[in-house]
């Protein structure tokens, strides 16, 4: 019989993407695998067939001597003329990795013969509130949260006391199975026992069986001195405990600094706006303002002008990677004119611009020399 063009196997068109390909493979290799189709005799017949025009279609180069000279180009079988007599993941290249992959979801572990490995714990994340304030000081903090330890009632076996695990009936302990359908076999982990090789019979009544419980664990933990937002703090070993053995993972704290009523961040420069009178900023003076340390004297020279930035050294933020290293605190001045007069500041500011000459007002003046140029 003709052999299916392996397009149509793989139902996908000859421009798919290698992605569409490979995706395409994955859901019908699932769909017609023989152990998801039990008593269905086509079922070995239709898996194989999905597997030869996938080992062609999903390498580049046999997918071009494919497309130009049909199934003349890659010969018996697809596969240089092995045929069909088994099916080893580990010398199929990236073919095997999907292999194991998709073995996983039909038993439960991962195929080739490979035993279920012992997996280091999983990472844990705990989100950190700070003000402001409380970034810039740094210091020691206390958190609780929960994590996974190993049961005190059964010293982590699982069982009840007085009892112990058995070896599992279905693999004899040996925490696999052999799995043989034709021309696929191979040892998968055992789905009785998980790969653990022992059950138990008669679970500890505080784990049920699991052998570690969720508990509260408190921690105090040193924040660096000027932190922030979606900065991490590692605490190693602080997470769920590995499998047989394995390490713990870790735990992440992640950072959230809350705005501020009067600052803007940058970096570890501080940023404040300052209104001041408009006799401040013409005779210049001193003025008290706020920083994080309480407050700070800043000089405003005469004619200082709204938007003008004014900087005090040292008056920001301690620098987390440069140790003893601090940002300023930036100024931005604005200056704010009387809304409401006295009669007597009336008279006092007519005065003052009887006074006043077109020197004493560089801006106005400028603009009324590029008024006039325009009309000339």
């Amino acid at each position: 019989m003709a052999k299916r063009d392996y397009y149509d196997v793989l139902g996908v068109p000859r421009n798919a993407s290698e992605d569409q390909i490979k995706q395409a493979f994955r859901s019908s290799a699932k769909k017609h695998h023989p152990d998801a189709n039990p008593g269905d005799k086509g079922a070995e017949d239709r898996f194989k067939e999905l597997n030869e025009a996938y080992e062609v279609l999903g390498d580049a180069r046999k997918r071009a001597a494919y497309d130009r000279f049909g199934h003349e180009a890659v010969g018996a079988g697809a596969a240089g003329g092995r045929g069909f007599g088994g099916v080893d993941p580990e010398s199929m290249g990236g073919m095997g990795e999907m292999f194991e992959d998709l073995l996983g979801g039909f038993f439960g572990g991962r195929g080739g013969g490979r035993g279920r490995r012992a997996q280091a714990g999983e990472d844990l994340r705990y989100d950190l509130e700070l003000t402001l304030d409380e970034a810039a000081a740094g210091g020691e903090r206390k958190i609780t949260f929960d994590r996974t330890e190993r049961c005190a009632t059964c010293h982590g076996s699982g069982a009840k006391a007085g009892t112990s695990p058995k070896a599992c009936p279905t693999c004899g302990g040996r925490g696999q199975v052999h799995v043989s359908h034709g021309f696929f076999a191979i040892s998968r982990t055992c789905h009785k026992c998980r790969g653990r090789g022992t059950v138990i019979e008669h679970p500890c009544p505080n784990c049920h069986g699991d052998g570690a419980v969720k508990i509260e664990r408190t921690l105090n933990v040193n924040i660096p001195a000027g932190v922030d937002s979606g900065m991490r703090v590692r605490l190693a070993g602080e997470g769920e405990p590995g499998d047989e053995g394995a390490p713990r993972g870790d735990l992440y704290l992640v950072i959230n600094v809350h705005k501020h009523e009067l600052f803007e961040r940058d970096g570890t420069d501080l940023l404040l706006e300052l209104p001041i009178p408009v006799p401040l900023a013409a005779a210049g003076g001193e003025v008290d303002v706020p920083t994080l340390a309480g407050s700070g004297q800043l000089k405003i020279p005469p004619g200082t002008q709204t938007g003008q930035v004014l900087r005090l050294k040292g008056f920001g933020l301690p620098s987390v990677e440069r140790r003893g290293s601090k940002g300023d605190l930036l100024v931005k001045v604005i200056v704010e004119t009387p809304r409401r007069l006295s009669s007597r500041q009336r008279e006092l500011l007519k005065e003052f611009e009887k006074e006043s000459g077109p020197s004493d007002y560089e801006d106005v003046r400028r603009f009324h020399d590029r008024v006039q140029r325009r009309k000339k």
